[in-house]
Formats: C-alpha cells, structure tokens, sequence
C-alpha cells in the first residue's frame, strides 16, 4: 500500500491477491505529465509513477476531472505525455505505430460505443476485419465471444444495437474488445449508464470473467463499491496527482482526506431511515 502525501509515502508490503511484483509490468508510468498544448503550465496529470503487472486489473479511482481517462488516453496514444514516458509491453508509445498498439488494446466505454448500423457480428468482428482474418475463423470467434458474455449466438449475432437492452450492449462491448484476443484491456466507466440491477451482474461477470481471461486490464471509475469488487489494485487520483495505492482490502484503512471522502460514500445516509 502506498499513501501519497507531498514528497513521502507509506509504504506496506501488498497481499497475495496482488500479482508478484518480479513479474514483467505491461504497461508502465514514468514520471509523466501531460498539459494541455503540451504545456506544462496547464497540467491536467502531474508526475504519474507507476506500474501494471501482467493480468492485474487495476482501477483507476477518482472524481471526476481527476485524470482518470486521461491516463487511459495516455496508455493507448491517443495522448502524449508532456514529459515523462508510458511504455507499453516493453516499449514507449511514442515508438510504437499508434495503429498497432490500439489493435493490440480492447477498449471498452460507456453505452459501449457500437457502430448503430452495424451488426452485432459485425461490432465484433471489427478488428478481426481489419487484421485480415479469414471468414471462418471470424464467425468461430465472434460465437465463442458472444457465448462467453452470455449472449445465444443464434439469438444476438445477427440484431443491429437498438435492438439490445443496455446491458446487452454493453456484453457486445466486451465481446468486441476481447475479439482478437489483446493482452491489455482498457475500460472507462463501462458499467456507469446501466441501472443499478444490471450493474451489479455485469460486475460480477465481469469479476469472473477477468480471473479467467488473465488480461492486464486498467478499469476507470468514480465507484469506490465497483473498485473493491474488481480491483486486484486501486490508485486513487486528486486533481491529477496519485494520492493513495493500495489493494482493496487496505484501501479502506488509508488514513488520507480524500480516501476517507470515497470510503464515506458507502456508508448509509445520516438520518435516513430504512
């Protein structure tokens, strides 16, 4: 666990559920800041340090305004740090081709974010498409993918998404992402438009579904209940800077302002009455 306070920090050794930390990271901050025109007047992240071990999820906590999805925009390319670099599988993304490192990253966002006039085959299939995958291995991979969220093939493959409920469409999103098959999965409040029963079986799918798959993932949210579900790792943020690092079972324990404003969050209502 790692509390943030100016030039000090606390630090304890994290538990098991953590991934080892000789792993190899995926995907690593280092010392990064990134303004607005590049300039480092206008920081919207301010020296940004840290690492995602293979197959960790970690979760990116946070108001919002707080950088969140603006490290997720740095990790994919479609930002640039300021200063400081984020190297992804071993190399910095300013190296990397930018179409290359986003085929190799599934993206998931809010309301999911599929094409209208697209299928659900379609949707999915997507990068498979554009990487040149023959027919049949699209269609094998587009059922194995449609099964794995839970979605009957023969039902959904061929409905277009205003045919699909919310969290339909958001079981295609993930579906999507996973097609060929990346090692790195970044989500940016995927669950946050959907009502509150949904809500609550895409996590625990998605809990489930994470354990299994391995993938490294980096999981947006302003959900201190939905990080302690998903989270093998929180990095709480605050106007841009990290302030608090820890596995969910130590975050609550963190003695800082603005952790115990999220932690407060689940507490029932003063006064209200059941």
């Amino acid at each position: 666990m790692h509390v943030h306070s100016g030039k000090h920090r606390l630090s304890i050794k994290m538990n098991a559920k953590t991934a080892p930390e000789k792993a190899d990271p995926t995907i690593q901050f280092q010392n990064v800041t990134y303004g607005f025109n590049r300039s480092v007047h206008h920081k919207v992240v301010s020296d940004i340090r840290f690492s995602v071990a293979a197959g960790q999820t970690l979760v990116l906590l946070g108001r919002s305004g707080s950088g969140k999805t603006t490290l997720l925009k740095l990790i994919n390319r479609l930002l640039v740090p300021t200063t400081g670099q984020v190297i992804v599988r071993g190399r910095p993304t300013t190296e990397w081709d930018p179409i290359r490192l986003r085929r190799s990253i599934g993206y998931v966002i809010q309301e999911a974010g599929l094409f209208p006039h697209f299928t659900v085959t379609q949707n999915i299939a997507l990068v498979p498409t554009l990487e040149n995958w023959d027919a049949s291995r699209i269609s094998s991979r587009v059922n194995e993918l449609l099964t794995l969220v839970g979605l009957d093939p023969v039902e959904f493959a061929s409905r277009k998404p205003h045919e699909l409920s919310g969290g339909q469409r958001q079981r295609v999103g993930v579906a999507r992402a996973l097609a060929a098959d990346p090692p790195v999965l970044l989500m940016d409040e995927p669950f946050g438009a959907l009502d509150p029963v949904t809500r609550t079986e895409l996590q625990r799918e998605f809990s489930a579904l994470a354990r299994r798959l391995g993938k490294t993932i980096v999981f947006v949210t302003h959900d201190l209940r939905e990080a302690l579900l998903l989270a093998s790792r929180i990095i709480l943020l605050e106007s841009g800077r990290i302030v608090a690092d820890a596995t969910p079972q130590e975050f609550p324990l963190i003695d800082h302002p603005e952790v115990r404003a999220f932690t407060a969050s689940l507490s029932p209502l003063a006064g209200a009455h059941a």
